[in-house]
């Protein structure tokens, strides 16, 4: 912990107040954009070339970029139960991908958790998620019982995206997790067939989404499912990367180039009514790119489901105009936890004692009233594999299962994980696996049968001590 001199604090705390004097009136519009499996180096504001991303590098060209960004999970459900309740997920028994069960009232985020829509409903927020849920398929937990007024997309962990290919018409008929991306997409509670390719379908309800709430207060998740598998685009989109030898990697590009031009109509509609100003924009990926999606996380290594720096650090930037300060870009390690605990230290939003957010406020750091990181430390615990992470300053340890040993790097040195130094750092490796070892203690095991245990998989036995070192 740094020692900050009295006067330091006393001018930071009226640096701070400056910034909260005069808050925005109305309260700020928040937009959260979650592509789904989109690669670390895949968009243009991360150094990508191969994949033109205008629209999205708007938001980073006019905003903040934040380099060393993470999610609370390498896989989609637990790294949504995280963001969306401001806690890391572990806490409260998320942490598998839930088994598609539309009839358990036990498979999902937990009921006693608060969402951030919840929160901001109660300071008078519209709040609205178009595209992927994934946080429980039961009634439970559909997201009108969870804070938010308005739903459009889809209950489970994909879909596919053009409308003949989805025929069964009520989620709840859908036996397992493979029928579940042939159905309809659910509006509210009603399944409505779509008419279009689902990445516009979704755009499409985002702009009405915006045009109905615009004058008043209102949160919008906007949670694509592109570029997740299946592997489907416009053969037009698809044709316009004819350079690239990889089938997989055009048709990625192709669901990509859809998702940009539908930011772009957002962003433009933002414009358009006037609010562009009073709107905070955050864009980050749920998770580190999949092998099998033709994504790109170079530098870092691994992928999705791993716990190499390539399964949760993501892509993330934030506009905001006028609180986030523009063409920033911001190296400190920061957490998808943060969008909770910024949103309610700006429009404050009533602290909840018995749940305390993991986030941090990014404010007074990303506009320089705060020196030195956010978190101390970012975790990662994977228990059915018995895989976990910490990251403490440049260094991080990483465990990929729990039949394999221990490793460090300095990420500072070696963005890629390529040198393992801990043969000859036994001790600080040890410490920092002491320290991981207490916050997992403060964590609850999983509290719900997960996605890989369903039966149309191969059952695979799972390590129950695995973090018994």
């Amino acid at each position: 912990m740094k020692v900050i001199s009295i006067f330091v604090f006393i001018l930071t705390l009226s640096r701070v107040a400056e910034l909260f004097a005069e808050p925005a009136s109305p309260p700020p519009n928040l937009i959260v954009i979650m592509p789904d499996d989109l690669g670390y180096a895949d968009t243009g504001f991360n150094g990508s070339t191969e994949l033109p991303t205008p629209n999205i590098d708007r938001i980073a060209r006019d905003g903040v970029v934040f380099t060393d960004a993470y999610v609370t999970y390498t896989v989609c459900g637990p790294s949504r139960a995280g963001f969306i309740t401001g806690r890391h997920g572990q806490r409260h028994g998320f942490e598998r991908n839930p088994a598609w069960r539309p009839h358990d009232p036990e498979v999902g985020l937990s009921l006693d958790e608060r969402t951030l829509a919840d929160a901001l409903g109660e300071i008078g927020y519209t709040s609205g998620i178009i595209g992927k849920w994934h946080l429980g398929s039961h009634d439970n937990f559909h997201p009108l019982n969870r804070g938010f007024d308005e739903f459009y997309g889809h209950l489970g962990g994909g879909l596919r995206y053009f409308p003949e290919d989805l025929y069964i018409r009520d989620w709840r008929e859908a036996r397992n997790e493979p029928e579940s991306y042939l159905t309809w997409v659910v509006r509210n509670w009603e399944p409505v067939r779509t008419e279009q390719y689902l990445t516009d379908e979704f755009t499409r309800e985002a702009l009405e989404f915006i045009q109905r709430h615009h004058e008043n207060p209102f949160f919008l998740f906007l949670a694509y499912n592109a570029p997740h598998a299946p592997m489907q685009a416009p053969q037009e989109e698809i044709d316009k990367f004819s350079h690239i030898d990889d089938e997989t990697r055009r048709i990625y590009a192709a669901m990509v180039t859809v998702m940009d031009r539908g930011i772009g109509e957002l962003l433009d509609l933002l414009d358009e009514l006037n609010i562009s100003d009073n709107t905070a924009i955050f864009f980050f990926s749920d998770n580190g790119g999949p092998w099998n999606n033709g994504s790109n996380n170079r530098p870092l290594r691994g992928a999705k489901g791993t716990a190499f720096e390539g399964g949760f650090r993501v892509p993330y930037a934030v506009r905001w105009p006028g609180v986030f300060p523009a063409g920033l870009t911001y190296t400190e390690p920061i957490l998808s936890l943060d969008v909770f605990a910024t949103m309610a230290s700006y429009t404050g939003i009533p602290h909840d004692p018995e749940r305390p957010l993991d986030g941090v406020d990014l404010i007074p750091y990303v506009n320089g009233y705060i020196e030195g990181p956010p978190h101390e430390r970012i975790y990662l615990r994977m228990f059915d594999r018995g895989a976990f992470a910490m990251r403490d300053g440049d260094y991080k340890v990483v465990r990929p299962r729990a039949s394999e040993n221990t490793l460090l790097f300095n990420l500072r040195n070696d963005i890629s994980e390529s040198r393992n130094l801990a043969p000859d750092a036994a001790g600080r490796v040890s410490e920092m696996v002491e320290t991981f070892n207490e916050w997992s203690a403060e964590m609850l095991e999983p509290a719900f049968q997960g996605l890989d245990m369903d039966e149309w998989r191969n059952p695979r036995v799972r390590p129950r001590s695995a973090f018994e070192l």
